[in-house]
């Protein structure tokens, strides 16, 4: 079935209403359109997506049963114009025996993941050094540096902190708990404070942006949908 984007398709960047950076709005059902593409980033299977109406909203729905897999498309971004990111998101309900602080327990119910390039003159050579290693175990595609939003289980809204497998990616509770699961939720992030708050003195750019669910590590199932993804100006208003 053929799969289409609301507005015009392109490679790197969607347009919308009013000033928007539009890089997640969907229409028809089936896979996810292109430029979004699957990538695994472990030997766990793949969580599955594909586009459906959930709760009357066309989006990226996301089937977790024990699975690890982000679904990502690259995106062109200038932050210093469009520095929030919105979207809404829903699940239906956290992960039980998740837990952030441990790498047993590195599952989420939801998350929205922003990848950036870093210049090589910002970052340590031991840095560098981890990188390289770590995309040997993990493949290429992991990023200089990460910003993920996360719908957690039991830390509190705003609770920041770095990933228990790599320091390079800083994981923000977004939405925690089960009081808004069952429903679609909104979310605004200045996503270039929080960049610039994680890593200090390390300008970036944005690369890539991804969504995800995943149950491998707590042997988990659970379902989740994103829908609506784009940047605004700060005095702009979400398109929610």
């Amino acid at each position: 079935m053929h799969v289409g984007v609301v507005g015009v398709s392109v490679a790197f960047l969607l347009g919308g209403s009013g000033g928007a950076v539009w890089v997640g709005q969907f229409s028809k059902p089936g896979a996810p359109p292109a430029p979004w593409h699957m990538v695994k980033m472990s030997s766990a299977r793949p969580t599955a997506y594909r586009v459906a109406m959930v709760q009357g909203r066309a989006a990226i729905e996301a089937d977790v049963d024990k699975s690890m897999s982000l679904m990502a498309r690259p995106i062109r971004v200038d932050l210093s114009k469009t520095p929030v990111l919105c979207w809404r998101w829903y699940v239906s309900g956290p992960v039980r025996n998740a837990d952030m602080t441990r790498k047993s327990g590195d599952d989420y119910a939801a998350r929205v993941y922003v990848a950036f390039d870093v210049d090589d003159s910002a970052m340590s050579g031991s840095t560098k050094f981890k990188l390289r290693m770590a995309r040997g175990l993990f493949g290429k595609e992991l990023p200089d540096a990460a910003v993920v939003y996360v719908w957690d289980n039991r830390h509190a809204l705003g609770t920041a902190r770095k990933s228990s497998y790599t320091d390079r990616s800083q994981l923000i509770v977004a939405e925690t708990g089960a009081g808004r699961a069952g429903s679609w939720v909104s979310e605004r992030a200045d996503l270039a404070s929080d960049f610039a708050k994680a890593f200090p003195n390390q300008p970036g750019t944005p690369t890539q942006i991804a969504v995800a669910a995943d149950g491998d590590n707590t042997k988990s199932s659970g379902h989740a949908a994103f829908a609506d993804i784009h940047f605004v100006a700060r005095n702009q208003q979400c398109d929610l």
